[in-house]
C-alpha cells in the first residue's frame, strides 16, 4: 500500500490540495502510475487514456488531484493548458522502449521552453524498471537530456508501477518539493530524499 509520509517539518501537512499534471508518451504507464498512486494496485488491463482524465486521491489531511493527460500524438498539444499552475510535473517515461526515447525527449524540451511554465518543478520517472532492458538512472537522464534543464529543480527516479518499487520515495519527493521553507529538509534523514539533478 502506498502511504503518503508527512511530518510536522513539512508544510505540506497544512495543504489542503496539491494539483498535479502527469504527462508522458502512450504506453509510458501514467494511468497505471496513478491506480497505484490511489489502490496501491496494479492492474495489466489499463485502458489507455483518451483525452484526460482527473481523479482526486486523498492521503491524509492533502487532497492530491491528479491530471492523468493522453500521450497520443493528436493530444500532446494540450499539455501545457492542464500543466500551468500546478505544484509539478511529472513526466512518465517507458524506460525500457528505447526506440521511442528521442520522441520522448523532444516532446519533454518543447513542453518546458514554454514560458507559461517557467520555473515548475519537474519530476521525470523511468517506468518499467522490471524490464531486463531498461535504461539505467543515468542512461536515462543521459537519453533525455535532463541536465541541460537549468530553469527549475529537476529530480529523476527508476519505477516499476508493476512492482509499486520506488513509488513511496517519488510521493515523499512531491512533498518535500512543495514545502514553503527548503531549509528545514537537511534535517531531514537521507533515506527519505534522494539529491535531484
Amino acid at each position: 500500500m502506498v502511504l503518503l509520509k508527512l511530518s510536522c517539518k513539512c508544510s505540506l501537512f497544512f495543504k489542503q490540495e496539491m494539483e498535479l499534471s502527469l504527462i508522458g508518451l502512450q504506453n509510458a504507464g501514467k494511468t497505471s502510475l496513478v491506480n497505484v498512486i490511489a489502490t496501491g494496485g496494479y492492474s495489466e488491463d489499463m485502458i489507455p487514456t483518451v483525452g484526460f482524465n482527473m481523479r482526486k486521491v486523498t492521503k491524509g489531511n492533502v487532497t492530491i488531484k491528479l491530471w492523468d493527460l493522453g500521450g497520443q500524438p493528436r493530444f500532446r498539444s494540450m499539455w501545457e493548458r492542464y500543466c500551468r499552475a500546478v505544484s509539478a510535473i511529472v513526466y512518465v517515461v517507458d524506460a525500457a522502449d528505447r526506440d521511442n526515447l528521442p520522441i520522448s525527449k523532444s516532446e519533454l524540451h518543447d513542453l518546458l521552453s514554454k514560458p507559461s511554465l517557467s520555473g515548475i518543478p519537474l519530476l521525470v520517472l523511468g517506468n518499467k524498471i522490471d524490464k531486463p532492458e531498461a535504461l539505467t538512472k543515468q542512461g536515462l537522464t543521459d537519453e533525455m537530456g535532463l541536465k541541460s534543464i537549468t530553469d527549475r529543480e529537476v529530480c529523476c527516479y527508476m519505477i516499476s508501477c508493476k512492482n509499486s518499487t520506488n513509488i513511496d520515495s517519488v510521493i515523499d519527493w512531491l512533498g518535500f518539493t512543495l514545502e514553503e521553507d527548503r531549509s528545514s529538509m537537511v534535517e531531514l534523514s537521507p533515506n527519505y530524499f534522494i539529491p535531484c539533478l
